[in-house]
């Protein structure tokens, strides 16, 4: 058991895309796979699939995205809040990543979101972490 999901899942994808690998796994939970479908629907992973691995455990399988020159789409990936300093922030307070070229991926009562979905919406909540 893990206890910062989030954290592991940043960990794997920044580990697997410094050695170049096209793809990579993490084991499973509803929370990573929402935070998954907010890196896909903003254009930085190509894909995820839930697997079993055969142990009566699923997996994620991650496909990462890269650049024609070779690099990856996600230049920096950061975990902002985490299980010994939660971060809080209300509509009007949600940080922009790179003035707004990047996207803070939010926990919110309406769901995983991206900053713009929750300014959109009006909502605040937890700053899970920030991608560019």
């Amino acid at each position: 058991m893990t206890t910062d999901p989030i954290g592991t899942l940043i960990t794997h994808i920044r580990n697997a895309q410094n050695a170049g690998h096209i793809t990579t796994s993490c084991p499973h939970s509803q929370l990573r796979e929402q935070v998954l479908n907010v890196l896909r629907d903003e254009g930085f992973i190509d894909s995820y699939e839930v697997y079993d691995s055969g142990r009566n455990k699923k997996q994620l399988k991650i496909g990462l995205k890269y650049e024609r020159a070779g690099l990856p789409v996600i230049k920096n990936i950061a975990r902002i809040s985490r299980p010994g300093k939660r971060m809080y922030v209300p509509t009007d307070e949600i940080p922009r990543s790179h003035s707004g070229y990047g996207v803070v991926i939010l926990s919110t009562s309406q769901g995983i979101m991206s900053d713009h979905q929750a300014r959109k919406r009006g909502i605040g909540g937890e700053v899970l972490c920030s991608v560019f």
